[in-house]
């Protein structure tokens, strides 16, 4: 057992080596930076660091690279101008911090950026951004048009109108979508912490930071959720679904310290800083990554494990004949989550009907819709077409 461990850390050192050292030819980069390293301890915006931040981020766009930045900062530079004692509980506070915030924070950036001769451009979005197709492509376009100006998208949840429904709830996987929708090559979650530890450093001496993580897995998962985890310090569990979204979308991913001197030059470089989280090798096509991870699933089916097979090994459609339950109101077209019998997800998809019409041809055979429901519009209640293995 030792020496297979020692054998796939010897592998995966190689396979990381490779990566890092590629990382350099990145061509379009989306950069991700949270609220704890853009403000200051008493509020307010930490000028300081957002130069640095920007002198990097200039340095980056100058060597033929494409590059956007996903801040967050606008709820904290409104509460230090509003003269708040913490951050708002009620949603109306929130959003009136972040109505203030924003033109602070955009603002600071404009005037950082010109000191390199560089534009930027302020985009807000909204989880119905991405959850609805044509927003969604609409936001790609908006972003990709940007950059081909040679501006710097300046990109953060519109927190002025966003609710609990709609809202991303942070920039984690925020940029990770981002990242997805205009193919970037690389992203780089800037935090406060230094990567993914196997322990927890603050407490435990023998924490040890992992350098490559080749898959966010399941157990890496649970671990994240766990109450008490070292995982879920300094936010991980959302910064490993960013690291699972990126993986489908072809994007690398790297977490590392905010404050690390230089650290974007030297990232590209090939350094080993941070976490590095690799791109699938075959990642998914345009369409399906928006089914995957943009379009937000209204409801849900459980298949029993004959269906399961013939989805996940055969590649075949979801037929009603191995649906068992049906979970939540959808309607045709709309992101449907499928799961295992034991209600885990594992594929997800655009329902060709309404959860009605689903529970009320589930179990049938394809011949038997017409009888049941008085037309056959399609043979299968998800298309392989509009189906992705999660």
């Amino acid at each position: 057992m030792g020496s297979f461990g020692r054998a796939s850390r010897t592998v995966n050192d190689s396979v990381e080596e490779m990566i890092r050292a590629k990382l350099e030819d990145s061509r379009r980069i989306v950069v991700k930076v949270g609220t704890s390293s853009l403000t200051l301890p008493g509020g307010g915006l930490d000028l300081e660091y957002m130069g640095d931040l920007v002198a990097q981020l200039a340095q980056v766009a100058g060597d033929s690279r494409e590059v956007m930045l996903v801040s967050s900062g606008a709820v904290g530079a409104g509460i230090a101008r509003l003269g708040l004692p913490s951050r708002p509980g009620s949603i109306p506070q929130r959003q009136a911090a972040a109505a203030v915030g924003q033109g602070i924070l955009v603002q600071a950036y404009e005037d950082l950026f010109s000191r390199f001769g560089l534009d930027v451009g302020q985009v807000l979005l909204t989880r119905e951004d991405l959850v609805h197709r044509h927003r969604y492509i609409n936001s790609r376009n908006t972003l990709s048009t940007l950059l081909d100006f040679g501006v710097i998208p300046v990109v953060n949840e519109n927190d002025t109108v966003a609710t609990e429904e709609i809202e991303f709830g942070d920039n984690d996987n925020l940029s990770a979508l981002v990242a997805g929708l205009v193919n970037a090559d690389l992203l780089v979650n800037l935090t406060d912490i230094d990567g993914l530890y196997d322990g927890d450093p603050r407490s435990d001496p023998r924490a040890r930071l992992l350098s490559f993580v080749p898959e966010v897995t399941p157990g890496l998962r649970a671990a994240a959720q766990s109450p008490g985890s070292s995982l879920g310090s300094g936010g991980m569990k959302t910064k490993l679904q960013a690291a699972a979204i990126c993986a489908g979308c072809g994007v690398h991913m790297v977490i590392a310290r905010a404050n690390e001197p230089s650290i974007l030059p030297r990232i590209l470089g090939g350094e080993r800083l941070g976490t590095l989280f690799p791109a699938a090798s075959h990642p998914m096509e345009a369409r399906k990554r928006w089914i995957a991870f943009g379009a937000d699933p209204a409801g849900a089916v459980v298949v029993d494990g004959g269906a399961r097979d013939a989805i996940v090994d055969r590649g075949a459609s979801l037929l009603p004949s191995g649906v068992i339950d049906v979970e939540g109101e959808f309607g045709p077209g709309q992101s449907i989550r499928i799961l295992d019998e034991a209600r885990g997800e594992f594929a997800r998809g655009l329902a060709r009907y309404s959860s009605g019409e689903v529970a009320a041809i589930m179990g049938a055979q394809t011949h038997m819709i017409e009888e049941i429901l008085g037309e056959l519009r399609d043979p299968e209640v998800v298309d392989r077409d509009d189906l992705v293995l999660m």
